[in-house]
C-alpha cells in the first residue's frame, strides 16, 4: 500500500493528500509540496501511514528550509496587501463584489507575478475598469474570478453548528448541489436554520454523511420492528445512526442497543442462542 501524508497551506484549511517518500514527518512540521503554481510551504496534518489509494497524490519535496519559509512569509504579506487594494478600489468603483481569497504566484515561466482575486457577487459584474486599476496599482498580471456561495465558504472556512471545521474548507465543497431529500432521508427536523452552513445553502455534510444512512438503513430493523434483545423482547421506535444503534422500547423501559445485539424474535419454543465467549 502506498504512503500518504495529509497537509494543509492554510490553518484550519482544506486536506490536500501527498507522497511523502521515505521521509518521516511529524504533525505540524513545515514541508514543501510541488504544485501547478511551484514549490510551496505546508504544513502536517497527520504524518506518513500506509493505506489504499487510488487517486493521485502531490510530491512532497522534503522539509521546508529558512529560503522556503522567507519566501512564504513574504508571499503572504503580498497576498494581504492585494487583498487590501482591491477592496479599496472595489468600493472606489462602487462594484457589488466581496474579496473572499487571494492567490499570488511570484514566479512562473510565462510572467514575473500573477494576483488571482477570488470574489463573491449577488451576479455578473463589469470589472474591467477595476481591472485595469488593479494592474496598475499592483504591477502584475491579474486575474479574477467569481465563485459561488459554497466555494466562497470553503475559502474563507469556519466552523459549522456541529462545532468542527466546515466541510467544505476542509474537504472541499461537493461537485453536485446537495438535494433537499437527503434531509428527509437522514430524518432532519424539517428547519432551514438548523440544515443550512456558512453558505446560506443546505450542508455539504448531509452528502458526506449520507452513505452512512443508506448502509444503516439496509442492517437495521425498520420501525415498528418486534425484535430480541439482551433485556427482552421489544419494538423499534427509533434509530441513531451515529451510535449505529436502535431505540427499543420493551415492557417498562426504553432501550438504546447496538445493532449487534438486536436480533429478530425467535420462534416459540426455540432454544435461546448460546452466550458469547468472552
Amino acid at each position: 500500500m502506498p504512503r500518504v501524508m495529509a497537509v494543509s497551506f492554510e490553518p484550519l484549511g482544506r486536506l490536500y493528500y501527498v507522497d511523502p517518500g521515505a521521509a518521516d514527518y511529524a504533525y505540524g512540521q513545515a514541508v514543501v509540496v510541488a504544485t501547478g503554481e511551484g514549490a510551496e510551504v505546508a504544513r502536517c496534518v497527520w504524518g506518513p501511514a500506509e493505506v489504499e489509494w487510488a487517486g493521485a497524490l502531490l510530491e512532497c519535496l522534503g522539509p521546508a528550509g529558512d529560503q522556503h519559509r522567507k519566501r512564504d512569509a513574504d508571499n503572504r504579506r503580498r497576498r494581504a496587501e492585494i487583498a487590501a487594494v482591491a477592496r479599496r478600489l472595489i468600493a472606489r468603483h462602487d462594484l457589488p463584489m466581496r474579496v473572499v481569497g487571494v492567490d499570488f504566484v511570484d514566479q512562473s515561466d510565462h510572467f514575473d507575478q500573477q494576483a488571482v482575486v477570488y470574489f463573491e457577487a449577488p451576479g455578473r459584474v463589469d470589472f474591467r475598469g477595476l481591472l485595469t486599476d488593479l494592474a496598475r496599482a499592483l504591477q502584475a498580471r491579474i486575474d479574477l474570478r467569481q465563485v459561488g456561495t459554497r466555494d466562497a465558504a470553503a475559502i474563507l472556512g469556519g466552523f459549522g453548528p456541529c462545532g468542527r471545521e466546515c466541510c467544505c474548507a476542509v474537504m472541499g465543497p461537493p461537485r453536485e448541489s446537495v438535494p433537499p431529500r437527503l434531509a428527509r432521508e437522514q430524518a432532519l427536523p424539517n428547519n432551514p436554520s438548523q440544515l443550512q452552513g456558512t453558505c446560506g445553502r443546505l450542508m455539504c455534510c448531509l452528502t458526506y454523511e449520507n452513505t452512512l444512512y443508506v448502509d444503516f438503513k439496509k442492517r437495521a430493523p425498520g420501525l415498528g420492528t418486534r425484535v430480541d434483545t439482551d433485556r427482552g423482547q421489544g419494538v423499534v421506535v427509533a434509530h441513531s445512526v451515529p451510535q449505529d444503534a436502535v431505540v427499543v422500547q420493551l415492557e417498562q423501559e426504553r432501550l438504546t442497543c447496538p445493532l449487534a445485539r438486536v436480533h429478530p424474535p425467535r420462534p416459540t419454543g426455540a432454544p435461546e442462542p448460546a452466550a458469547p465467549h468472552p
